[in-house]
Order: structure tokens, then C-alpha cells, then sequence
């Protein structure tokens, strides 16, 4: 019941946040499932609840009309101003787990039932804008069979078992105790313990053929004291930024590579410029293309290159 109430809420401000009209009860009941499904008065107790527990959280429900002229029905909305933060200093681990989460969220039915909210207030009719929830748009999928099974078993410390194919070789049967996730340069990993080798590995979980079986009870083993993902990844990914990129960046967007940046100057209108350290061009031009015209790289000539010959093929993928 908890996790159904905290998906409605979330939904709820999804539906007021994204749109600049007043949202009459009814379009809201319909955009939102738990709505939706619930008889008429159960519907105006869950909403006024809702409203009261959105602003014990400090997130103002603004009541009003879509037409200043005529007494039309009066609506809802959440204003954009109301609920932004402002810029975040997070360290480097912080951001890590930030970004873990939303990676993650993709996964999780809350974002289905999300999209699913904003689907159904477009085809009503109403103005949606996308942008105002970028803060929870993964820029990573994991569209990998095996993502769901293998995060299940670490996050429950069950063993798996699983067909695994290395470039130039024949599959080969794998058993391990899953220790965590890792992602690196577009691809998930699996760290954990080969118990047919008796040593830590990583796996990329698109080279797992087949269904990956849990194979033992939960808790049936505890990953070793001291293990650190972040050093299991720096030692199979060892890099240190040895370039710098020059970018243009819209004022109050990029806000990931604002704090990567080792240096920013203001430029003539509504946009700054930042140097940000980097080892991959790959990765950066991931990133980087993920902010769309409001990210442009001035140097070097390869990034910006590699950037827009991911925009290309995005857009190759879209038509």
C-alpha cells in the first residue's frame, strides 16, 4: 500500500507539474490509475489527502482558472518556480547514486504508470511540456534481458546461474554470487563471485545468453567485507581525464557537466562556457547529446563530431 501511495503522489506531481493549464478533478482522475480506479467519493478523499500531504512536503497545489473571463470549473496545477531546486553541490559519490536511481526508475512501474499519466493529458487535449521532468530522465536504458533478473538476485543475495559468450569463444555455463550492478560506457556489468573459478569477475550482461536462473535461496551468501563497486569498476575501467572539451551551454541547463567543469565564463545571452576535463570521447559525447541544442561543443573537432553523429542517429532511430 505504501509503494501504491507514493507512485500516486509521484504520478499526481508529474500530472500538475508538466502542464501550464489548470487540471480540473476530472482530467485528473483519469490521467492517474489509482484515480481512476476508485469509486467517486473514494476518488475526492484520496485527492484531497493527497493535496494536504504534497504540501506538508513543502509542494504548493495552486488552485485556479483556465479563463479569467468566465466561471469555468476551477483546476489545479503545481508551479514550476515553486519546486525547483537550485543548483546541487554533490560530491562525486552522491551523484553516483543519484544516478544509479534514475537509471533504475526506468525499470520500475512508476515510470510506466508516469508516461502513462502525460500520454493520456495530451490525448485530452492539454499542453504538456516534457522538459520540466528531465531531473527524472535516465540517460541510461538497460534494455538487457537479463537487467531485472540479476539486479533481483544482488539486491537479494541469491546465486545465479547463466550462459555466458566472450567474443571468439563457444558459451560457457557461469555460476556466481552477484555482488552489484556497475555501468560503464553504455553497457551494464554484473561484479560478483565465480564459484567455478573461485575468484571475483565482471560480466557484461548482453554477453549472457539465455535466461539467467536464480539459482539458490536469498541471503544464502554475503559479499566480502570491504568489497567497493567503485573500485572493482576503477580497476577493470582505469582512466584519468587527459583532455579538455569547450562547450556552450544554455544558463540552467547541464547541470551534471556544470559540475565537471573545471572553469565557466559567461557569454552574451543566455549561455555560458565551460571546460570540462574528460578521458572518453564516447561517454562525454553521450552525455553531451543527451542535452540536445542546449549542450554545443566549440573544440576539440572529434567531440563535436561524435556528438553529432549520435544526434543523426537518434533522430535515424526516431523517423
Amino acid at each position: 500500500m505504501a509503494d501504491r501511495k507514493t507512485e500516486r503522489l509521484m504520478n499526481l506531481i508529474f500530472a500538475l507539474l508538466s502542464t501550464r493549464q489548470f487540471l480540473s478533478k476530472e482530467q485528473i482522475r483519469q490521467a492517474i490509475a489509482d484515480y481512476r480506479e476508485s469509486a467517486p467519493q473514494a476518488f475526492e478523499r484520496k485527492f484531497e489527502r493527497d493535496k494536504e500531504e504534497l504540501r506538508e512536503l513543502g509542494i504548493t497545489v495552486e488552485m485556479g482558472s483556465n479563463d479569467k473571463y468566465f466561471d469555468d470549473e476551477p483546476g489545479y496545477r503545481i508551479h514550476r518556480d515553486d519546486v525547483e531546486l537550485p543548483d546541487l553541490d554533490l560530491t562525486r559519490e552522491e551523484a553516483a547514486v543519484l544516478g544509479l536511481a534514475a537509471q533504475v526508475w526506468e525499470h520500475a512501474q512508476l515510470a510506466q504508470d508516469s508516461t502513462t499519466a502525460l500520454l493520456k493529458l495530451k490525448a485530452a487535449g492539454i499542453t504538456v511540456d516534457p522538459d520540466v521532468v528531465r531531473m527524472a530522465e535516465p540517460k541510461l536504458s538497460a534494455h538487457e534481458p537479463a537487467f531485472d533478473t540479476i539486479w533481483t538476485a544482488s539486491t537479494s543475495r541469491i546465486p545465479v546461474a547463466f550462459d555466458y559468450q566472450r567474443p571468439g569463444h563457444e558459451p560457457a555455463r557461469r555460476h556466481v554470487q552477484p555482488w552489484g550492478i556497475i555501468s560503464w560506457r553504455g553497457r551494464w556489468y554484473l561484479a560478483g563471485f565465480d564459484t567455478d573459478r573461485d575468484a571475483q569477475r565482471v560480466f557484461r550482461l548482453s554477453r549472457m545468453i539465455g535466461e539467467v536462473e536464480l539459482a539458490g535461496e536469498a541471503g544464502s551468501y554475503t559479499v566480502p567485507e570491504g568489497t567497493d563497486l567503485n573500485d572493482v569498476a576503477a580497476a577493470l575501467f582505469p582512466a584519468e581525464p587527459d583532455r579538455t572539451a569547450v562547450l556552450r551551454v544554455r544558463r540552467g541547463r547541464g547541470q551534471s557537466l556544470r559540475r565537471s567543469a573545471t572553469a565557466t565564463r559567461e557569454l552574451a545571452g543566455d549561455h555560458d562556457e565551460l571546460e570540462l576535463p574528460y578521458a572518453y570521447t564516447w561517454d562525454l559525447a553521450a552525455e553531451i547529446a543527451s542535452y540536445g541544442a542546449d549542450v554545443v561543443v566549440l573544440e576539440p573537432q572529434d567531440l563535436r563530431e561524435a556528438v553529432i553523429a549520435r544526434l543523426r542517429a537518434a533522430l535515424g532511430e526516431a523517423s
